[in-house]
């Protein structure tokens, strides 16, 4: 399993997560993968990223993949960017990183 900690940051009302977007992408993914530099965990959407289309498919696949409601995600920062943060209401890292961290391929060699 990846750790995924060094995306996530803890507040009252849930978690803040940091992901990276690839907007227009032939297949919505999430996770696609973790990038260490930035952060931030990956995420393709095939919608375009005209008019908030993409913001929106990000909170829909995000939510699916935790299985919590559409109304419990929202992008809070980087709306008109690649990097973004994402709300998630009344989870905590450690089940966000459960989740998601099963989900990416594991690492091997060094």
């Amino acid at each position: 399993m990846v750790d995924i900690t060094d995306a996530l940051v803890a507040i009252s009302s849930g978690t803040i997560m940091s992901i990276e977007v690839s907007a227009g992408s032939k297949a919505a993914v999430f996770p696609s993968g973790y990038n260490p530099w930035r952060k931030a965990i990956g995420c393709q959407v095939s919608a375009q990223p005209i008019g908030g289309k993409a913001n929106i498919a990000i909170i829909r696949l995000i939510a699916s993949v935790l299985n919590i409601p559409d109304r419990d995600v929202s992008i809070v920062a980087g709306m008109t960017s690649s990097q973004k943060k994402v709300h998630i209401s009344g989870l905590s890292i450690d089940e966000i990183s459960t989740k998601i961290g099963t989900l990416l391929p594991g690492k091997s060699g060094g």
